[in-house]
């Protein structure tokens, strides 16, 4: 039943988007003057988990590299590259310039300038999960960095600012803002029918079927891709020539499931603690929570940063929060 896999996985960066005329259109104005040699303002691409940001920055910048000679590019997550230090040797990676580096030893300012004078033609950087950066002053050094175009990827625009120190909010200023809102139910269908037809055979799965995935995924084509994915390998596992309605309907939280133990595994070790705590306690209050943190590890974060991690686990749905102030409880979503 699936002829290639490779369109079933949410990474998968397809030749032509569907949906998104608008927010290509936006970036790719936004990184035009790189193809006059020129250096482009920063994009902050923001919105929802699931609505085709990282896809969109990809493909803008792949298609930038296709019409630009000696185009240096890096995407860099975030989530896992959260430090200062972690940043700028991944951008140095994307250059082929990390080789020498040494994770215990090379001062970051050392990293900056080796970023620097390696640059020798236009370079953009795509930096994914920028909300997760615990020193975020390496937006200043990389805004700096002549040669050098950021791609900027987040949740909330809103609240990625008001966590910025002030030279770094005052650089980004011109920011051009793209906003990203869920998809519609037509819009996700026709998604999922690309899919369908570069990766599995025709008439595998029907319309109607389809259309139940679009709804099951309230806006999130992660979601809608997941589903779609777990359905076709069960169906290819039971050796079926086409997708039941029972499939479908037991793929949706598999998926889901493994959407959440996917989002577990991405948590930094302070963040999979904060984590731990709350599932094991089943509900507890934000003062419960940074106290038993607080003695779970040596060298605790400060509660502004505790609250911004659970923000994103909010976001990625692996937690939920009931009431306001000291009366709100954190529980682990099962």
């Amino acid at each position: 039943m699936i002829t290639d896999a490779r369109p079933l996985q949410p990474e998968f960066v397809p030749a032509d988007v569907r949906h998104r005329d608008g927010e290509i259109d936006a970036l790719t104005s936004t990184l035009a003057p790189i193809l006059d040699g020129n250096h482009a303002d920063p994009a902050l691409l923001y919105g929802p988990s699931g609505t085709g940001k990282t896809c969109i920055a990809r493909y803008a910048v792949d298609k930038l590299r296709s019409e630009v000679v000696n185009l240096h590019t890096q995407y860099v997550n975030c989530w896992e590259d959260y430090t200062r230090f972690k940043t700028l040797f991944r951008v140095l990676e994307g250059l082929n310039r990390s080789f020498d580096v040494h994770r215990q030893s090379t001062p970051r300012d050392e990293l900056l300038d080796k970023l620097r004078n390696a640059i020798d033609t236009a370079y953009v950087v795509v930096l994914d999960e920028v909300d997760q950066l615990e020193e975020t002053t390496v937006l200043y050094d990389l805004w700096r960095t002549p040669g050098l175009s950021l791609v900027l990827i987040a949740n909330e625009e809103k609240e990625l600012f008001a966590e910025l120190e002030g030279r770094v909010t005052s650089r980004f200023k011109t920011a051009i803002r793209i906003s990203f809102d869920c998809y519609g139910t037509n819009e996700l269908i026709g998604i999922l029918e690309d899919r369908v037809r570069w990766g599995l055979h025709q008439d595998a799965i029907t319309d109607d079927q389809l259309r139940w995935i679009a709804d099951a995924s309230a806006g999130d084509a992660r979601v809608a891709i997941g589903i779609l994915r777990a359905a076709a390998q069960e169906a290819d596992q039971r050796g079926l020539e086409q997708v039941t309605d029972e499939v479908v309907r037991e793929a949706a939280p598999e998926a889901k499931a493994e959407i959440q133990r996917k989002n577990v595994e991405k948590l930094t070790t302070d963040q999979r603690i904060l984590y731990d705590i709350i599932r094991d306690q089943g509900s507890v209050s934000p003062d419960d929570l940074y106290e038993r943190y607080s003695g779970e590890v040596d060298d605790p974060k400060s509660n502004r940063m505790v609250r911004n991690y659970l923000k994103k686990m909010r976001r990625y749905n692996l937690v939920t929060a009931t009431g306001k102030g000291r009366a709100r409880m954190y529980s682990a979503v099962e």
